[in-house]
């Protein structure tokens, strides 16, 4: 599977992000947690994705069968809803 600048950029931004599990970068990338170190390895720099990978290790929520909460996720009453990739109003 090849992947342009903008997947690598967006899957670096999941897989950043502390409450997105590694199961929701598999189901819109298709790839697989190993293959997201993978590309964390070979797109950030040394010290960048030793940091990540220290952040990252056995945290439960990265992984939807480790996560405590059971239905949804955290959502601030300010946040705004988001409709098919376009910010809706209130």
């Amino acid at each position: 599977m090849s992947l342009d600048d903008r997947q690598i950029d967006r899957i670096i931004e999941m897989a950043w992000e502390d409450r997105t599990p590694f199961e929701a970068i598999t189901f819109q990338f298709g790839l697989k947690e190993q293959e997201v170190i993978e590309l964390m390895r070979k797109e950030m720099k040394p010290s960048s994705f030793r940091m990540w990978r220290k952040r990252v290790q056995g945290r439960a929520t990265k992984h939807s069968k480790k996560r405590s909460f059971g239905k949804g996720r955290f959502k601030c009453s300010r946040q705004r809803t988001i409709s098919n990739n376009s910010i809706s109003k209130r």
